[in-house]
């Protein structure tokens, strides 16, 4: 059984991560802003600003896995929040190079969450493979930071990078707050309706990174996301089908959504379609491949 630093180990997929890693009999501990317990896991304490860190979190890891970030819809854009955005997914393994280089122990992988954004905020008829080029957005400039700071690690160990679509779980995330907006038979397209929205169930999610851990064959950048990727309009009616509540509203006009948040708009309005058969080539089987099932499963 391996021994696993994870940070941001407290959020959506941390919890989920750690959760399952437990029950195979690993050794999961956190990073944090605050050390203590929480649930039967130590939690040591980090603090990205002043670059300091309770080095014993090191101690005897085999993997480490960097989940740390701020959450990128949680306010509007300013200047300074899109560095926030940036510094929380980057200072955090900025810190963790730094320590390990001057300890001289490094881990045998070092899995890091990444973002479908790498390739913008834009709506087209292309499917994006790992192979397609960076984005030149904000959104995309938050993405190629935060692997930029990660593709330090590869001369030293193992690097895994998941480029993640719209995580659905029911207790957190996008679907809670879509979930609730339709539960008051609220539910409408959003813009256009037409972008795509690539989504992955969170248990799906899990074993991704479950794959990354156990698989030393795999390397680089992965999309992650189901094979049904449905746009805008089709995720709102099943997500109101599966709840039972009424699709008649009108569409939420684009420029009333840019009002209300800003920049983050963008990536609301806006989404193609990535390819996931790189990762399933690598022995990744989804969970729930079909968006209605994965509601369904989720709701029930």
């Amino acid at each position: 059984m391996a021994t696993i630093l994870i940070t941001g180990g407290s959020g959506l997929i941390g919890t989920h991560l750690t959760a399952a890693l437990k029950t195979e009999g690993h050794s999961v501990r956190w990073m944090s802003r605050k050390a203590g317990t929480n649930d039967g896991v130590q939690a040591y304490a980090w603090e990205l600003v002043l670059g300091t860190m309770d080095e014993a979190a090191l101690e005897g890891v085999d993997h480490i896995v960097h989940l740390a970030g701020a959450g990128i819809a949680d306010k509007r854009w300013s200047k300074a929040r899109v560095q926030e955005l940036i510094d929380s997914r980057t200072q955090g393994s900025e810190l963790l190079f730094r320590v390990c280089e001057r300890c001289g122990q490094w881990p045998k992988s070092f899995i890091s969450a990444a973002g479908i954004g790498y390739y913008g905020a834009v709506t087209s008829a292309h499917v994006y493979t790992e192979d397609d080029a960076p984005g030149t957005d904000t959104i995309a400039r938050i993405s190629v930071a935060w692997e930029e700071a990660v593709d330090k690690w590869k001369d030293r160990t193992r690097v895994v990078k998941l480029r993640t679509s719209v995580v659905l779980a029911h207790d957190a995330g996008a679907l809670k707050s879509l979930g609730r907006i339709v539960r008051f038979g609220l539910a409408a397209p959003i813009g256009s309706g037409l972008q795509v929205m690539p989504w992955i169930h969170i248990d799906a999610l899990v074993s991704a990174y479950r794959l990354a851990l156990n698989d030393d064959r795999l390397r680089g950048a992965y999309n992650v996301a189901s094979s049904d990727q449905p746009d805008n309009r089709r995720f709102m009616r099943t997500l109101a089908e599966v709840l039972h509540r009424p699709f008649i509203l009108p569409s939420v006009p684009g420029f009333a959504l840019r009002l209300l948040v800003g920049d983050v708009a963008d990536v609301l309005l806006n989404g193609s379609a990535v390819s996931g058969r790189k990762l399933e080539a690598a022995g990744f089987t989804a969970h729930h491949r079909e968006l209605r099932e994965a509601l369904a499963d989720l709701y029930r």
